[in-house]
């Protein structure tokens, strides 16, 4: 009797051995798989020092221990990534490094003076003429040039931006004349990837030299998007300073033969701002394959004031013309006491002729009023035979159907 018991109890010794053993090898399998893959969706870059996901196993790198790390692990999201931080100096730069990038080339050891030699072959004619031809009167009204370069690693399959410098920014401190800029880049439409770079203490010509690395973006959906960079001044004790914005299509930009250097103009924040009739932001995509129009009104803003309280009820009436004659009609829902208003509203035209050439769309923002005919706030037209913005936005659908293409557009009066 004694004999089974004691097989039995090694039997079942052996039986749990073996469960955790094949539990342990199961975990660490996982383990492993799990720090192939980066959990994090872009990779920021300062000073030259090369990051890339496959040397970021190391932990050398974030100079933090194991607990720490838990703890960031927590509380930090998963798309966020975690630098060394403690080597910075006062002013929150990188002491000086001789490592180099691996992907650089001899443009980003160069000055200043080299760089705007070299990149002309990069830059329109028209924006050259720009800087040259500036008179003293208007480099007073200028708030400066940002110098950036672009690439997409095919290898990879990221999509990076260098934040080079910025030249002649205005002083925003009255009492040093001096500014501590920085700048915030977004990527439109989505707004997934916000970035920013380091403050730059006392300076109007900030080298920044950061590059920001954003996996996942295929390069078939680059024309789609569009890069905005503002460019603020740091205030210890109040709201930070807007310096200016500069944004980017990326629509007809072609980086398929690598790097590809930029400068352009800071311009005032919301320059684009209208002072008569407001503004519209419409999306449009003409599908060739079923000979439809697909109209999405996006949003209103600064719209002027209509009734007695200052404020308005929009809503967008849309008219679809065919050789002068409408042929259908939409409109949007009310939107109550707001001068910029968030529609939102998909609608979609059969278009009764083959191509776009004798069609034409006709936005009209109203305000709603119960008592009496509702005023007519603002009038938009889109068409071939359009001026402006209108024509440009309509000769785009044309020419790319199937894609969705967003614009803001000054409305005129009704």
């Amino acid at each position: 009797d004694e004999i089974p018991a004691v097989v039995g109890i090694f039997s079942a010794f052996g039986l749990v051995f073996s469960v955790s053993l094949f539990a342990w090898i199961c975990c660490q399998r996982k383990s492993s798989k799990s720090n192939k893959t980066p959990p994090y969706k872009f990779v920021h870059v300062l000073k030259g020092v090369d990051i890339y996901p496959e040397n970021l196993n190391s932990k050398k790198k974030f100079g933090a221990d194991d607990k720490s790390e838990a703890k960031n692990k927590s509380a930090m999201p998963k798309n966020s990534l975690h630098l060394d931080l403690e080597k910075r100096d006062l002013n929150g730069n990188f002491p000086k490094t001789t490592t180099k990038m691996q992907s650089s080339s001899d443009l980003e050891n160069s000055s200043p003076k080299h760089f705007a030699e070299r990149k002309k072959d990069s830059v329109s004619p028209d924006s050259l003429k720009s800087i040259t031809s500036l008179s003293s009167e208007d480099k007073q009204d200028k708030l400066g040039t940002l110098f950036f370069s672009l690439e997409y690693n095919f290898e990879k399959k990221a999509f990076v931006v260098n934040i080079k410098e910025a030249r002649g920014l205005p002083a925003m401190d009255e009492q040093s004349m001096t500014s501590d800029p920085y700048i915030k880049m977004t990527i439109l439409p989505e707004k997934k990837h916000k970035v920013k770079t380091r403050v730059l203490r006392k300076t109007l010509d900030p080298a920044f030299d950061e590059t920001f690395t954003f996996y996942g973006i295929p390069y078939s959906q680059i024309q789609d998007l569009t890069l905005h960079f503002m460019i603020l001044s740091f205030d210890r004790f109040s709201r930070d300073d807007v310096i200016g914005e500069v944004l980017i299509p990326l629509a007809g930009i072609e980086l398929s033969e690598g790097r590809l250097l930029m400068d352009r103009e800071i311009i005032k924040r919301n320059v684009r701002k209208s002072s008569g009739r407001g503004e519209l932001l419409v999306s449009l995509c003409y599908q060739s394959t079923t000979n439809t129009l697909t109209v999405v009104v996006l949003k209103a803003r600064h719209l002027p004031k209509s009734d007695v309280s200052g404020l308005s009820d929009p809503y967008v009436k849309v008219n679809l013309y065919h050789a002068k004659k409408r042929i259908s009609k939409k409109k949007t829902h009310v939107k109550k006491c707001t001068p910029n208003a968030v529609f939102n509203e998909l609608f979609v035209f059969d278009i009764p002729c083959e191509g776009l050439d004798d069609i034409s769309i006709e936005f009209l923002v109203l305000d709603s009023d119960r008592g009496s005919r509702n005023e007519v706030i603002g009038r938009l037209t889109l068409g071939s035979s359009a001026e402006g913005t209108g024509g440009e936005h309509w000769k785009e659908i044309c020419e790319y159907p199937r894609r969705q293409i967003a614009k803001w557009h000054m409305l005129c009066d009704g």
